[in-house]
């Protein structure tokens, strides 16, 4: 398989909740007013650290959105999803952003 890289984040991060990867910059947070099956969860311009799955088309509660799902690159966890397209026009806004589900995120921490 070789060797899992992972990028180091400065100051504080959101990191993966099973192997504390970090997975976003605070100051990369969009918004964290949005749901998922589980609970909370927070939009971001950029994350690191992840691999995708499968892009679908996928109804959600704002509406029809092409979207793939993120897992952790190095525990290989499922922590959200990254909005590919949005066919509302309200939700274009979505587009190329990424949504953590919190219960996969551990607490800000920081990390220097």
């Amino acid at each position: 398989m070789g060797r899992i890289f992972t990028s180091h984040l400065e100051g504080r991060v959101y990191s993966c909740k099973f192997c504390k990867a970090h997975l976003a910059n605070v100051e990369e947070v969009v918004s964290k007013s949005f749901h998922c099956r589980d609970g909370k969860a927070y939009l971001f311009n950029a994350v690191v650290n992840i691999r995708s799955g499968v892009p679908e088309e996928r109804w959600m509660t704002t509406g029809r959105h092409k979207v793939v799902d993120i897992y952790c690159n190095k525990c290989m966890q499922a922590v959200g999803w990254k909005y590919i397209e949005a066919f509302e026009h309200g939700q274009k806004y979505k587009e190329g952003k990424y949504i953590l589900e919190r219960y996969a995120e551990i607490a800000i921490g920081n990390f220097n």
